[in-house]
């Protein structure tokens, strides 16, 4: 399928889930949406559909649609231009998240990376249900899979500087 075609029909359908979510968004935020499969070319296993509502030097807010048993690969947010890494919280609005960061594996996981697995390091599952949220601290590694119904999560963050992410995956490319 035309790479074109495709990103078309995932943004159509991460509209959709946004829509059983009740999340309104404006025809800009629409139009603006990032579509990125992280230079994987999986993007309905391995991808990420984000909304930015604002991010400045203080403070970031974004919305993250996820498909269902989408994955976003596992990364870090370092330090930036002498400041301290991204600090974010992820807010579960509607569907199941699968979050995992570093720390110790409390139990067998119930959910596995869909490709590359041994770029995924992070072992400590938190299920987020809606209206559950996690604070993930500066330069953690950390990778998220939506459920069965797909996902969506509120981000709140410290300025956001996604371009600067280190990906433990060296194939994985930030667009």
């Amino acid at each position: 399928m035309d790479n074109d075609v495709m990103r078309l029909k995932v943004k159509e359908k991460a509209l959709d889930i946004l829509k059983k979510a009740c999340i309104a968004v404006t025809d800009e935020e629409v139009n603006n949406m990032e579509i990125t499969d992280f230079g994987l070319g999986h993007l309905e296993q391995v991808g990420l559909q984000l909304i930015v509502y604002v991010n400045n030097d203080r403070y970031c807010a974004k919305e993250l649609i996820m498909l269902p048993g989408q994955t976003c690969p596992e990364h870090r947010h370092p330090p930036v231009n002498g400041r301290q890494g991204k600090q974010e919280t992820f807010r579960c609005r509607w569907g199941k998240v699968y979050l995992f960061v570093e720390g110790k594996e409390e139990k067998q996981p119930d959910v596995k990376p869909p490709l590359r697995p041994e770029y995924y390091t992070a072992r400590r599952q938190i299920l987020l249900l809606p209206a559950q949220q996690y604070t993930i601290p500066p330069n953690t590694k950390h990778w998220f899979q939506a459920g069965d119904d797909g996902a969506v999560i509120s981000e709140f963050s410290s300025t956001s500087t996604d371009e600067y992410d280190v990906f433990t995956d060296p194939m994985v490319r930030r667009k």
